[in-house]
């Protein structure tokens, strides 16, 4: 078996996005570009080129400032092949240098602003570890444009105009792997996002299930011992593993939120309990005037928040209390005691609460405690941003209508408007409400995916691809704000050059130029591939020399999907990914002998056989609620590269590319 790899690119590179001239990629002027952009850069007389041996200093020998130069120099390695040493000492040249300095210049930056010197060596210098932290996320970033071996001299100084930068993913809806979600705070570091909300429980909409709450779908993520069978069979996580993902995400300075959403979107939590359930306003409501809806409610949070060692790990946790109805008065009170008490009572905890807006939606007389809570500004009319920051809450910046994706939905957002969000939001910006700049009522910002349509075929493949090229827009809005110099179309352009993180390529890109990026003479059975996958806007074409296939039959898998040569339910060509099988209206027969084409974007996926289209399976709308409710099934596929099945076919003249010829 012969490999050609056209991509002239080592094994660790071949999927980068790296410029071919580092000292090109330029936000003008010459400032570097990096993503978000830098606030100030005063360029050098040159460049600096690093040795082939170089150290990363500490000079103070500082722990935490030795840890993060421990992942700078695992990051680097990942990215060049070299690992530098990590060495308590004041280096020499050719070294890139960390420290803590009260440096006066950067006293109004708060502890995330950060310096770097480049001159005959790199020099990091911030107030704070966390500074320094993000000051070696921008080096990451210059450096790979560069090639890592090259760098222009000049000083940098950098630091976020909003304290929180963030994401929310609803994971109570469609399960989230923890495999991605530790990619995605990895991301989200590499972009100076600093919290990721985790939306742990949610249900679908009863209409799309014969309007029926008994078959709706509804899931609660995480492992639950206070009531054994709670916890979604589908897909949860440990108690262990969710842990441990905070204290990782934590390391990268990015912090954790976790949300049990009472007392609507609760119908996971009724599912358990019907008796606590609300049969006047919906079984997905929890019942207020029941005593025991409190019992219930104080149990499963105090499991997360009790002991010396919590499962809920950071000093932030969110309660939810979102959309619950206000059609009564009483009902509105009971609300906001509810509100009130849970607040409370993960502050005696000792965490700080988080709260979705509802107060203008629930309007009534009952206090509920505004002091050191924050609250997701998300829809002005379940809470007026202006008296919600007089009440004296903080705000989480996340309107609707601009920063929400609803994948396939057919409203909000499938993907965001970037070029309107990049050149006309900031935090400051909630919904019709604008705020002065840097406003010390407006906390931050957030985006957010939400997963509204359980069973609708979408992928975390499809979520990934609508949320990375947003999460690179936005970070540019919450650190840098309207101190944007570089025009939307030089960013779009320029961003594709940008990698996911050090060793992160879930979106499955090869090449940012088109071309044939594999070509094998033939694919032996059980073999290892080059490549786990290739991303959208692929061909994938082969010849086949047909023998019959038990069905299960594979021709390609991944660690996300496998593609069949038979599957396991028809035996006709077709895909499997997050639980759902796709298939081709085709079977391979003894003695065929076919050349296949394989064409997948981010709506279809396609099955050509001797130059004819076999099957294009494309995104559909699909009839639900006798007519009046409509979903669209995705029917999508980032193609498997990873090891070759154990087919009994011939599989000759493999090529792909990673574009659609």
């Amino acid at each position: 078996m012969k490999h050609i790899i056209l991509l002239l690119l080592s094994a660790l590179s071949a999927t980068l996005c790296s410029c071919t001239d580092g000292m090109a990629r330029t936000a003008g002027d010459g400032k570097p570009f990096v993503i978000p952009e830098l606030k100030s850069w005063e360029a050098g007389k040159g460049g600096f080129t690093f040795p082939d041996n170089f150290n990363i200093a500490v000079p103070s020998g500082d722990t935490e400032l030795m840890r993060i130069a421990e992942m700078l120099a695992e990051d680097w390695e990942t990215i060049s092949g070299y690992a530098p040493a990590v060495i308590a000492d004041k280096g020499s040249k050719g070294d890139i240098t960390l420290e803590l300095k009260a440096d006066h210049q950067l006293e109004a930056t708060g502890d995330e602003g950060y310096t770097i010197n480049i001159s005959d060596r790199v020099r990091i210098s911030a107030p704070t570890a966390k500074g320094a932290y993000w000051a070696t996320q921008t080096l990451l970033q210059m450096a790979d444009a560069g090639k890592c071996t090259s760098l222009p001299e000049g000083r940098i100084k950098d630091w976020p105009d909003y304290a929180l930068r963030g994401f929310m993913m609803d994971c109570g809806r469609k399960y989230i792997p923890m495999s991605y979600l530790r990619k995605l705070s990895r991301i989200m570091a590499y972009y100076k996002m600093n919290t990721l909300q985790i939306h742990l429980n949610d249900n679908g909409f009863k209409q799309y299930f014969g309007n029926s709450w008994d078959r709706t779908y509804a899931a609660f993520r995480l492992e639950c011992d206070t009531y054994p069978g709670l916890t979604a069979r589908d897909g949860y996580y440990t108690k262990e593993e969710f842990t441990g993902f905070q204290e990782e995400a934590a390391e990268h300075f990015v912090e954790i939120i976790p949300e049990i959403d009472v007392p609507a979107h609760s119908l996971a939590l009724t599912r358990y309990r019907p008796d606590i359930g609300s049969e006047e306003y919906g079984m997905d409501h929890l019942d207020l005037f029941n005593p025991e809806t409190y019992e219930f409610v104080d149990g499963l949070f105090r499991e997360y928040l009790e002991g010396d060692k919590p499962v809920f790990v950071g000093p932030k946790v969110h309660i939810g209390t979102d959309e619950y109805s206000n059609k009564d008065p009483e009902v509105v009170e009971k609300f906001r005691n509810f509100t009130d008490h849970y607040i409370r009572f993960v502050e005696s905890y000792g965490k700080q609460a988080v709260v979705w807006g509802a107060l203008t939606h629930a309007d009534g007389s009952t206090p509920v405690k505004s002091e050191n809570v924050i609250m997701n500004a998300w829809y002005n009319g379940y809470a007026d941003p202006e008296k919600m920051a007089a009440d004296g809450y903080r705000l989480i910046s996340i309107p609707d209508g601009l920063v929400y994706i609803v994948p396939a939905a057919g409203y909000y957002h499938d993907y965001l408007n970037e070029k309107y969000l990049y050149e006309e939001w900031t935090p400051a910006h909630v919904g019709e409400t604008v705020f002065s700049e840097r406003d010390s009522a407006i906390l931050g910002g957030m985006f957010a995916v939400w997963n509204d349509h359980a069973g609708n075929g979408i992928s975390v493949k499809d979520i990934h691809y609508r949320l990375f090229p947003a999460m690179q827009t936005l970070s540019v809005k919450m650190w840098t704000g309207q101190g944007t110099a570089l025009p939307y179309s030089a960013f779009d352009s320029t961003r594709k050059y940008v990698r996911e993180a050090p060793g992160i390529n879930f979106a499955g890109r090869i090449g940012t130029v088109p071309a044939c990026v594999l070509e094998m003479e033939e694919v032996a059975p059980g073999s290892a591939m080059p490549y786990p996958e290739i991303g959208y806007g692929y061909t994938v074409s082969f010849t086949v020399e047909g023998c019959t296939e038990t069905p299960g039959t594979e021709l390609f898998r991944s660690e996300d999907a496998v593609f069949y040569l038979s599957d396991p339910v028809s035996g006709m060509m077709g895909f499997a990914r997050d639980g759902y099988l796709n298939t081709f209206r085709y079977r391979i027969l003894d003695g065929d002998s076919l050349h296949v084409t394989v064409q997948g974007d981010g709506n279809s996926t396609t099955l050509i056989v001797n130059g004819r289209v076999i099957d294009r399976l494309e995104t559909e709308k699909r009839w639900y609620n006798e007519g009046k409710s409509t979903m669209y099934y995705v029917p999508t596929l980032v193609f498997p590269l990873d090891r070759a099945g154990n087919f009994r076919s011939r599989i000759t003249d493999l090529k792909v590319y990673n574009y659609i010829l």
